[in-house]
């Protein structure tokens, strides 16, 4: 009897950026917004959205947001560009937010009075996690006292709580450059970097999703085995050899439920160019498929 053995090229990573329950509450007023560079800032931002994220900005009392043109909703959802002095731009799609080019971005409008607005990050596309060298995930099953708890908490904990932690090891990649072939690619993979500043995100926490692949193939394939869970950065450490790579080792917690998952990857990437018909949904539309 002979089987497969599985080896490390096969592995695979992809994140989902998200804030979770996380928002940030702050105020915009007529004079945060410049519309000829197209361009706003509010207070806290520098501590909470990161360039790439897509945000949901919305106003607390439900009246219209004044912000975008042609915008006569109470909401609406772009990626941001987060310039250094803490300036964001908005855009229609991740690429476009990545390179924050005035041209591109989404044409404002001051609002008429100042607006109570919270902004939270609301991403739906898993993205893969650039030049991975290896990647480590532990699971482990904690078990607890259960006699003087309730019914409720006795029938949700007796079976013990199961936590996951583990880390990544990346070759260090902070932004695209021209000759760098994933500028050339219609699904814009993310970097370590990403990670590493969203340890320092404040306001909006330091979570995301994961899908940890040890076996990979088509997205249709019965192959494919993927640890899936919602995750939190607990430490980032980066090593600047003299004469070596720089690489950067993050640390990471689960904190939600955690899956163990064989077949079909489900929602594999979402469209945002005309180069690939991509899905959101259970519907099988692969990379593979030329839409023909």
């Amino acid at each position: 009897m002979s089987g497969k053995v599985i080896t490390g090229d096969d592995g695979f990573v992809e994140l989902k950026r998200t804030s979770l329950e996380y928002s940030l509450q702050t105020s915009l007023d007529p004079s945060d917004v410049n519309t000829g560079r197209k361009r706003f800032s509010v207070e806290g931002i520098s501590e909470s959205v990161i360039t790439g994220d897509r945000i949901e900005i919305s106003t607390v009392d439900g009246s219209t947001l004044e912000l975008v043109s042609g915008h006569s909703y109470p909401d609406g959802s772009w990626f941001v560009h987060v310039d250094p002095a803490g300036g964001m731009r908005l855009f229609s799609s991740f690429d476009d937010s990545l390179t924050g080019k005035v041209g591109d971005a989404k044409t404002l409008v001051a609002p008429s009075s100042t607006k109570a607005i919270q902004i939270k990050a609301r991403n739906t596309t898993y993205r893969p996690l650039a030049k991975v060298r290896d990647f480590e995930f532990t699971t482990n099953r904690e078990l607890i006292q259960t006699e003087t708890l309730g019914s409720k908490f006795k029938e949700q904990y007796e079976n013990g709580l199961i936590q996951g932690q583990g880390t990544l090891n990346c070759f260090w990649e902070h932004r695209y450059l021209m000759s760098d072939p994933d500028t050339r690619q219609a699904i814009k993979p993310e970097f370590a970097a990403y990670l590493a500043r969203l340890i320092l995100r404040l306001d909006q926490g330091c979570d995301f999703e994961g899908r940890f692949f040890m076996f990979r193939e088509e997205a249709n394939s019965s192959n494919n085995c993927w640890w899936e869970c919602e995750a939190q950065i607990t430490n980032c450490g980066i090593n600047v050899p003299a004469g070596g790579v720089v690489e950067t080792r993050i640390e990471f917690v689960t904190t939600g439920r955690i899956r163990l998952k064989t077949g079909n990857i489900p929602g594999y990437l979402l469209q945002e160019s005309t180069d690939f018909l991509l899905q959101e949904s259970g519907d099988k539309l692969f990379l593979e498929d030329d839409g023909t």
